[in-house]
């Protein structure tokens, strides 16, 4: 038989997605500017009116339970729709509004991303852009963003991407001129396994990978660390590097001006191979127009480049 009881207030769904997000009943009630009790009672009536519990609550932790799981993430998407629904019907004809909000590692934030940001926000003034920077690859539309950035071994299946920022990026090992005066020069990758090295983890806890390739020889190594840093501190590692610590292995753009400088000195440049460049990648499902404009945007930003647009 069908249900015909009434379906619960768009707010209190809009309530609970924000629980989802926060991962708790005070941190919603401070993004919502309501009082935590306000908040509770929100999600008492939300449970009551569906029948099934959607939060399991300790005095600790908020876990959202296999319902509320599910309903949060067939929201998600219909929220972003409606956000954009109402943005396209405020917007004057040629004018964008609304909010983009991007999901991308750190790496695209030291000079990849912010000359494109730059550039769209000059041409989209009336578009709020928000960027979540987040290491650990979680899930983009669960963390409420329109479209993310990533990396071509990093994305799912089902999304449709499109490279942006440089076509191609070489990694590279270096390290102080110092040091190798000390310790000598790796003359093969797995020579590095018995050098100091520094080392970067990801906040998913995994660390970066050590990838070397030349003529059809590849190598993944994980070597010991001596030091090892979060990627948020990146500069730090480099400081340290040529402070003469040990090795370090990162991207080459990042090491390159202390290579100018003498600071530091490349090691085993012929097996730093070259790989592609990162992608924005977003759902086929939805393409809000604040996102539709900022793909257009490096879309015609890569054609100019290539001297093709």
């Amino acid at each position: 038989m069908p249900n015909n009881s009434p379906l619960p207030s768009f707010d209190d769904l809009l309530t609970f997605l924000v629980i989802a997000r926060t991962g708790g009943f005070r941190a919603a009630a401070k993004r919502l500017g309501n009082a935590p009790s306000t908040v509770s009672e929100t999600i008492n009536r939300l449970e009551a009116e569906l029948g099934v519990p959607l939060i399991i609550r300790t005095t600790r932790s908020v876990h959202l339970t296999e319902v509320g799981r599910a309903l949060a993430e067939r929201l998600e998407p219909v929220v972003a729709e409606t956000r954009s629904a109402i943005a396209e019907a405020t917007s004057s004809e040629g004018v964008v509004r609304g909010r983009l909000k991007l999901q991308v590692p750190g790496a695209v934030m030291e000079d990849i991303l912010p000359p494109i940001l730059d550039g769209f926000a000059r041409a989209n003034p009336q578009v709020r852009v928000e960027i979540l920077v987040d290491d650990r690859f979680n899930d983009m539309i669960g963390t409420g963003c329109d479209a993310g950035i990533r990396y071509g071994e990093h994305l799912a299946q089902d999304m449709i991407a499109i490279p942006i920022g440089p076509p191609v990026q070489r990694p590279a090992l270096a390290a102080a001129p110092d040091y190798l005066a000390r310790f000598g020069s790796p003359a093969h990758p797995r020579d590095v396994l018995s050098h100091d090295c520094i080392r970067l983890r990801f906040a998913s806890g995994a660390l970066t990978e050590w990838e070397f390739e030349k003529d059809g020889e590849t190598l993944q190594l994980d070597p010991a660390a001596r030091l090892i840093i979060g990627t948020a501190g990146w500069r730090a590692a480099v400081k340290l590097a040529i402070a003469g610590h040990g090795l370090i292995y990162g991207f080459r753009n990042w090491l390159e001006p202390h290579f100018a400088t003498g600071e530091l000195a490349p090691v085993l440049e012929d097996w730093c191979a070259e790989y592609e460049g990162p992608f924005l990648y977003y759902s086929s499902r939805l393409t809000p127009r604040p996102l539709r404009a900022f793909i257009d945007f490096v879309t015609a930003q890569r054609r100019q480049a290539a001297g093709t647009g």
